[in-house]
């Protein structure tokens, strides 16, 4: 089945243009006809024709939750699917999302289905956002499928905040550490030295003597430092880029001390919320798990999602193979088991996600508190033994005085 560009006027005059999929011309004239819509032109869409940009670019969440939320109100009220779409992209501020918008119509105009349509644009609308509107379409009840997608949307970037709210303070902090210490080596130090060596051939403590050393190496290898610096961020990258040092350092961060329980409860909250949305909506539990393990997040945890499908799909239930993974608590594979036997697993599953997003919050916090005493002491340390050593020789030629 081909792509077929197309211009023409509605009843009223409106220009109108866009891509309907048809075998033959004729098709999409007698498609245009059906629509009230008068032909101008009708082009075969192929690799000369050159479309102009759609956008495409990733759009905020807080923009894709105020247009979800307003798009339910809308077929909640009974506007036709295109007369809402055509609304919200001509009220909408962003230039990108806008166009993406009216693709969208186009689209559904052209005879395909909703979720196809969003499908065009997998930055924007990502498979969980297209399989939960498909399920609606299916089932007529979009609107109630988009007030608990924007739900879900929230609730993910509240939690996603929240992570990131954890892992920037220390990261802020080991940044802050390196800046002081590099001044104090490239600025300060060698004004001290110049004064120490106003005092003559006095011989100064170990430890200022090594300060100034590594002050010296540093102006004459700083280069090295910054490459050094540079080379560790591209070789990081370089691992997370392939699979088997991803999956290394997902395990590893798993297991930390301080970070691994935080982001194992992230991980249950982001997979009994994504799941018990999708199986509320009617998502059939196979295809919901795969796209569950897609956006994990986590490469252990995605295989662990995917081995449990594996299972599932042999006729096993599953709280068994999730017990096995030994990635999921025991707790929530027992809340699972009693879902599964009250035929509630989408409720169930939504009790777990409440209760582990407010134990990430919780875990947020007592982190932040944690670390706010060693960021200190680490940063207090590393200056103040900079500074200890510069006036050591200060002190000691101030008691040589008094003598």
């Amino acid at each position: 089945m081909a792509e077929w560009v197309w211009e023409g006027r509605t009843r009223s005059g409106e220009t109108r243009k866009g891509v309907i999929q048809a075998e033959e011309e004729k098709d999409v004239l007698l498609k245009l006809r059906q629509q009230n819509i008068q032909p101008s032109k009708v082009k075969k869409k192929g690799k000369g024709i050159s479309l102009p940009n759609l956008g495409g670019g990733r759009v905020a969440a807080a923009q894709l939750v105020v247009f979800v939320r307003q798009f339910a109100t809308m077929i909640d009220a009974g506007l036709p699917l295109v007369q809402c779409l055509d609304i919200l992209a001509s009220q909408e501020p962003n230039k990108s999302f806008k166009k993406i918008l009216y693709d969208v119509k186009s689209s559904v105009e052209g005879g395909a289905t909703f979720a196809d349509s969003l499908k065009r644009h997998p930055q924007t609308f990502d498979t969980l956002f297209v399989n939960l509107v498909a399920a609606g379409e299916i089932g007529g009840i979009l609107d109630t499928i988009l007030n608990r997608l924007a739900t879900y949307i929230e609730k993910n970037v509240k939690l996603a905040r929240q992570v990131k709210g954890a892992m920037v303070y220390p990261i802020g902090i080991l940044v802050v550490s390196a800046v002081v210490v590099i001044l104090l080596l490239w600025k300060v130090i060698p004004t001290f030295e110049n004064m120490f060596t106003s005092f003559g051939n006095a011989k100064l403590p170990e430890l200022t003597q090594m300060v100034i050393t590594s002050s010296r190496w540093f102006q004459s290898n700083w280069y090295i430092v910054f490459g050094a610096i540079f080379g560790i961020i591209y070789a990081f990258k370089a691992l997370l880029r392939n699979e088997k040092g991803r999956t290394a350092f997902d395990a590893f961060m798993l297991k930390t001390p301080l970070f691994g329980p935080l982001l194992k409860k992230v991980a249950v909250a982001k997979f009994t919320r994504t799941l018990g949305t999708m199986i509320a909506s009617g998502v059939p539990i196979l295809d919901a798990m795969e796209i569950v393990a897609k956006s994990a997040g986590n490469r252990v945890v995605e295989a662990a999602v995917y081995f449990v499908r594996e299972k599932i799909s042999e006729g096993s239930n599953m709280a068994e193979p999730l017990a096995k993974t030994g990635v999921f608590p025991s707790m929530v594979v027992q809340m699972i088991a009693v879902g599964e036997s009250t035929g509630a697993m989408d409720t169930m599953l939504q009790k777990i996600a409440d209760f582990y997003e407010d134990e990430v919050e919780v875990a947020v916090g007592s982190l932040t508190k944690l670390m706010e005493p060693l960021m200190m002491v680490f940063i207090g340390g590393i200056v103040g033994t900079i500074l200890i050593a510069m006036y050591l020789p200060i002190f000691s030629v101030a008691g040589n005085v008094k003598s």
